[in-house]
């Protein structure tokens, strides 16, 4: 597969590398990445494969994912890559088998709202891919009017908003993510691989949104079997998407764990 889709934050060589969850692209991360950049912390946003403008695959698997990231990490910063892994949702499990099959590369990891488990809830994105699907991008001209044929079946603003921003204009409309190949792969998407007898030793920062149920008690034995140095945290005031409700926040956690790694 050809290399991954990044683009750097900063200047300078990276120290964090950003991964983003289902249906989003690196820049879900901009915000974030620039609080930490202004602070003396580089990184480097990655569009992971049938997301954003990498490219796409066949199947689905978080294997493959994590090895293109290992690859891509090599690729741009060669031998002496290391760099603390962020990683949400989709994102966080990638990040999580990056650290585990890839340690060299690994300086501390952050694993934002979600387990080393099978994930519920996932099978609601069925439906939203299909409200995509159904749009006619041959008979649009404008975002609002894409827009509008998705009010009817994605009513909350918020969620149209965020599945938006994978529509572009060039060379014609089109959906960025592969909705045919991640739609049919929900069922994969929500499982956890089996990582077999490994554990990273390094830090690790788990944070999970205090309205969120994609992290609870009984993941806390696999998290500290595979991660023996976890540190859970729970953001105020956040759902499911910690970076985005509570980003200050999450700053403040990352700069934390970059300063001490």
């Amino acid at each position: 597969m050809a290399g991954l889709h990044t683009e750097l934050v900063g200047t300078g060589r990276p120290r964090l590398a950003f991964l983003h969850g289902l249906f989003g692209r690196g820049r879900n991360w901009s915000g974030v990445a620039s609080a930490l950049a202004a602070d003396g912390h580089p990184g480097v946003l990655f569009d992971l494969p049938n997301h954003g403008s990498s490219p796409w695959t066949d199947e689905f698997g978080y294997r493959a994912m994590a090895d293109s990231v290992a690859d891509e990490l090599r690729l741009r910063l060669g031998s002496a890559a290391r760099l603390t892994v962020v990683g949400h949702s989709l994102g966080g499990k990638v990040a999580m088998l990056v650290a585990l099959a890839h340690p060299e590369l690994v300086e501390s990891l952050a694993v934002v709202d979600i387990a080393p488990a099978p994930s519920e809830g996932v099978d609601g994105f069925g439906p939203l891919v299909a409200a995509l699907q159904s749009v006619d991008l041959t008979r649009v001209s404008t975002r609002a009017e894409v827009e509008t044929q998705l009010a009817g079946s994605i009513p909350d603003a918020g969620t149209r908003q965020l599945l938006m921003q994978n529509l572009r204009a060039r060379p014609q409309w089109h959906w960025q993510p592969n909705l045919d190949l991640l739609g049919a792969s929900l069922d994969a998407i929500a499982d956890w691989p089996d990582p077999g007898p490994v554990s990273y030793p390094g830090p690790v920062l788990w944070l999970r949104g205090e309205r969120s149920e994609y992290v609870r008690p009984e993941h806390l034995d696999t998290m500290r079997r595979l991660f023996p140095a976890v540190e859970l945290r729970t953001v105020a005031g956040a759902g499911h998407w910690v970076h985005a409700d509570n980003p200050a926040a999450v700053v403040a956690e990352l700069q934390r764990l970059v300063g001490g790694a």
